[in-house]
């Protein structure tokens, strides 16, 4: 398995649009598959905003500085995303909200995706070189394990 940081990120990225397009498949009344589908989309990108937040982002910041604007904007977009996380976690799905809530958290989360894999990821890569983005996946592996699950504490975790 890589550990190359960047190519564990695609693959958290990969991982969330197969549930995205999971959730989309599923029929307006499967409410059962709906709210297991959810809640593997939250721990999903619970575990991956904290690995970009306190290991990534810093060290792509320090190698990249002009991406500075572009790490800011991440985060608030994690808030964001972290927000509607903690807010699904507790809706039952039969609320007429729910499909409406999940479908904009999946908007909003490809958008930083492309964002990411499109202008900023091939920068970092080209500053960071493969051996340190290595050992930058490393740490990343390391720190999956023990990373958040809840957005509540994501939130305290990263404020």
């Amino acid at each position: 398995m890589s550990t190359d940081a960047i190519v564990l990120l695609k693959n958290d990225h990969d991982t969330v649009e197969k549930l995205f397009k999971e959730f989309e498949k599923a029929g307006p009344n499967a409410y059962v598959t709906k709210r297991k589908i959810v809640d593997s989309i939250i721990e999903e990108l619970t575990v991956h905003a904290y690995l970009e937040e306190e290991i990534f982002y810093p060290v792509a910041r320090e190698a990249v500085p002009d991406t500075k604007d572009h790490v800011l904007e991440s985060v608030e977009e994690h808030h964001v995303v972290v927000w509607m996380l903690s807010e699904l976690a507790g809706m039952d799905p039969e609320n007429e909200r729910f499909d409406a809530k999940v479908t904009v958290l999946i908007e909003s989360v490809r958008h930083h995706v492309d964002e990411e894999e499109e202008e900023w990821f091939p920068d970092v890569r080209e500053a960071m070189g493969r051996k340190r983005l290595q050992e930058i996946g490393r740490r990343m592996l390391d720190a999956k394990p023990s990373a958040p699950r809840d957005p509540l504490k994501l939130q305290s975790a990263t404020a």
